[in-house]
């Protein structure tokens, strides 16, 4: 196992304090990893995260008007959200360090997720989240011991002065969008996504895109397996923003955007106006031959409703934005009628009540 920097082709050794390439300063991956190997070097800390349900949404695909919709049901892990899966491969390679005290910014949902896999494994959390993030997060992250710093202002302010407390008391900045054990542990979704579909898997899988975790590791976990021979196809990847919100959909569409031009979301949970591995979900978008569009503030609530009451799976408006997605990839042609779709649903609407 090495660290590879993607974008100036850099290979060093790996160390849980590294996460940017020296070089370059973009954020590391993990290579040549074997998984179980891992489990067996790292002091393991984990809730039971993984294994979500993957179900069929037959309502849901005779609304939006495709073949197949499938849920994989990411709320059901132990804090209500995908980001478990990256937390406990990133606190374990932590804790095996002998690291004690670490430093993260979140805008709800892995703050929690980092704060209760911290609490495992004995470790100080300090978190650094947006003084406006919904109420039910910032509880879920407190209940668990974590130290909370509230930040005025938006998200990217949070990541700022969490960088900053970290270097002045020489914490560690365990940030879950740089940290390459993160990434690595986010790989388990897709993974258990081939293992259960194999030869029918989705022609699409439509994400909800903050700052790329889910859509990088799904990406690369599934072309490694296309490449080595064991899939038989490699699905389309969507990262789907917010109207309010849309770096990604600005790069690959050559849209004016800028962070001057940010508005208030309720999908507070892809809220990044600067994903560190912008490269990494264009390449993914691009080599799949997937895209990235935006979609309203009032078709995420809708959405968000109607899955509730369709098909009782209450989510937080961020998940939501898949499915306001799906409808937009469907009229405009872009996913056709006779499609099947893989949605992730990221996170329990417990988390953020709109």
């Amino acid at each position: 196992m090495y660290f590879e920097c993607i974008n100036c082709n850099t290979s060093v050794d790996p160390h849980i304090s590294m996460s940017i390439c020296d070089d370059c300063s973009y954020p590391l991956t993990i290579r040549n990893n074997d998984a179980a190997l891992m489990s067996k070097t790292l002091k393991i800390v984990t809730l039971g995260e993984g294994g979500s349900k993957l179900i069929s949404l037959t309502k849901a695909s005779q609304l939006i008007g495709v073949s197949k919709i499938y849920a994989k049901l990411e709320n059901s892990n132990p804090t209500g959200s995908f980001k478990d899966r990256g937390s406990a491969i990133m606190i374990s390679a932590i804790k095996s360090a002998g690291i004690n005290t670490i430093v993260e910014d979140s805008s709800g949902n892995a703050g929690a997720s980092v704060a209760a896999y911290s609490a495992v494994a004995g470790i100080t959390s300090h978190i650094f989240i947006p003084e406006n993030a919904p109420k039910a997060k910032i509880d879920q992250i407190s209940i668990y011991g974590a130290k909370i710093h509230k930040i005025p202002g938006h998200r990217d302010n949070a990541e700022k002065e969490a960088k900053q407390f970290a270097l002045d008391r020489n914490f560690l900045y365990a940030s879950h969008n740089i940290n390459p054990f993160f990434l690595e542990g986010t790989k388990s979704f897709s993974r258990e996504v081939a293992m259960e579909l194999g030869s029918n898997l989705p022609d699409h899988i439509v994400i909800p895109v903050g700052n790329g975790s889910l859509l990088i590791s799904t990406y690369l976990l599934l072309n490694e397996l296309w490449q080595s021979g064991s899939l038989n196809k490699l699905p389309k990847l969507y990262a789907i923003q917010s109207e309010a919100v849309k770096p990604i959909v600005s790069q690959v569409h050559g849209i004016s955007w800028s962070v001057t031009q940010k508005k208030n979301t309720c999908a507070d949970g892809i809220a990044s106006t600067n994903p560190p591995r912008m490269r990494q979900i264009l390449d993914a978008i691009r080599e799949t031959k997937g895209d990235s569009v935006s979609v309203t503030e009032d078709s995420i609530i809708k959405y968000r409703n109607l899955i509730a009451e369709q098909e009782g799976i209450f989510m937080e408006p961020t998940s939501a934005v898949s499915f306001a997605g799906l409808e937009s990839l469907v009229h405009n042609k872009r996913i056709k009628s006779s499609d099947s779709v893989l949605i992730p649903i990221t996170g329990s609407g417990l988390k953020s009540i709109v």
